[in-house]
């Protein structure tokens, strides 16, 4: 007689989600480099924070968590909105029409499997419209190379906190569980899921100046 097979070993069923492909063309490097150093980690974090909630049967928690990420992220999107209109009202006031083309924009492919991500992607898509009408008041000498420089750098680096506060939020979660004795039961559903067993590490210096990013920008 076959013995049973051990919960742990039990295969849970695969769950079928909606989502959302898009494929956006992103122009300046500083919104190319918040999806090459942040995007990533941000939605595995998103996912992760709703996996462990869900185990440990926080469907209250889910709901906060959520609507404070939106929150955080709408706040970014303000923040970025406001600065675009009062570049392009500087546009506007010194007759500039054109925007650049660029050298190697790149076509960013988007999975949206949740309203927060969706968020994100239209951050991403915010800052590279906000670069694009300071870098066009830079060409054409309205803005000098200092100014463009420290504000092209400000920007991205608002998005990469941002990033972080959100995987800090995954990383108290999953504390939480292991304080509470779920932590063998997050991290199975964690490996499960397409996730590392524990949450990544995403530290300040993960996002300092690139190496060919210079204070001054020719």
């Amino acid at each position: 007689m076959a013995e049973p097979t051990p919960p742990e070993k039990l295969v849970r069923p695969v769950i079928s989600r909606p989502v959302f492909e898009r494929s956006i063309q992103i122009n300046s490097e500083q919104a190319i480099r918040v999806i090459r150093k942040s995007y990533g980690r941000l939605i595995r974090s998103l996912y992760a924070i709703d996996v462990t909630l869900r185990i440990v049967g926080q469907e209250q928690a889910i709901d906060d968590i959520e609507e404070l990420v939106s929150k955080m992220i709408a706040d970014c999107a303000q923040q970025l909105q406001q600065e675009k209109a009062r570049l392009d009202k500087l546009n506007a006031d010194n007759g500039i029409a054109e925007t650049p083309r660029y050298t190697h924009p790149t076509d960013f492919k988007a999975r949206i499997t949740s309203p927060q991500i969706a968020q994100f992607v239209e951050l991403i898509r915010l800052l590279d419209q906000l670069m694009i009408a300071m870098d066009t008041l830079w060409l054409c000498q309205i803005l000098t190379s200092k100014q463009c420089s420290v504000a092209r750098y400000q920007w991205q680096q608002r998005l990469h906190r941002l990033a972080r506060r959100i995987v800090s939020i995954e990383q108290r979660a999953h504390q939480a569980a292991y304080a509470q004795g779920r932590g063998e039961e997050v991290r199975v559903a964690r490996e499960e899921s397409g996730l590392m067993g524990e949450p990544e590490t995403m530290s300040e210096n993960d996002h300092g100046r690139d190496s060919d990013e210079t204070v001054v920008e020719n």
